[in-house]
């Protein structure tokens, strides 16, 4: 009987042990996430409720406007703006404007928005829309958009188009050479 219950204390005593060495590493963990923050102090990301989005959406200026709908948390969306940011690099002299809508929470934007922006090296204009009232708007961008992201519009003056898709880049810029023409 006594070795078990000296077999349970050595249990005991090693598990804390364990648990000490456990929070060491832990700490050090915790120390080198500080250590490798990033620095998002620089990003100056406007926020716009719809009305205050609009003003993007029927610029008649000449310009091809691209506009896409995004968010940090959306895999597809994620996936295709490399070729919205080479998009905006390559036709920047073209009289084309990228601007990238985020979609994100805004409880995330210093958290996760912001530092995505950074890690990334978006050069595009980004915007955050933060407007509850989806149902009101949604339909204002685009009649038979569902609400689901990714989506873009591709306009210049009067003439427009929606998408509800992902793209590549060849078919994104297949798509703004239409408006180039």
């Amino acid at each position: 009987m006594k070795c078990i219950w000296l077999i349970i204390l050595l249990g005991i005593f090693s598990s804390c042990k364990q648990n000490k060495s456990d929070n060491k590493a832990s700490a050090n963990k915790v120390e080198t996430a500080q250590a490798i923050k990033i620095n998002t102090d620089s990003i100056q990301l406007d926020v716009y409720d719809f009305n205050g989005f609009k003003k993007f959406l029927n610029k008649k200026d000449g310009k091809v406007h691209v506009i896409n709908f995004w968010a940090t948390w959306c895999a597809p969306c994620v996936k295709e703006l490399p070729y919205f940011e080479k998009l905006n690099k390559t036709y920047k002299d073209k009289q084309v404007d990228v601007v990238l809508v985020s979609l994100d929470f805004p409880h995330l934007y210093e958290t996760k928005l912001k530092p995505f922006i950074v890690e990334n090296k978006l050069t595009s204009k980004v915007i955050a829309l933060d407007d509850v009232d989806m149902n009101s708007w949604i339909p204002q961008i685009n009649k038979h958009w569902s609400g689901s992201i990714p989506a873009t519009i591709i306009y210049k003056n009067d003439r427009s188009e929606f998408f509800e898709q992902s793209f590549t880049y060849e078919t994104l810029e297949n798509e703004v050479n239409k408006f180039l023409k």
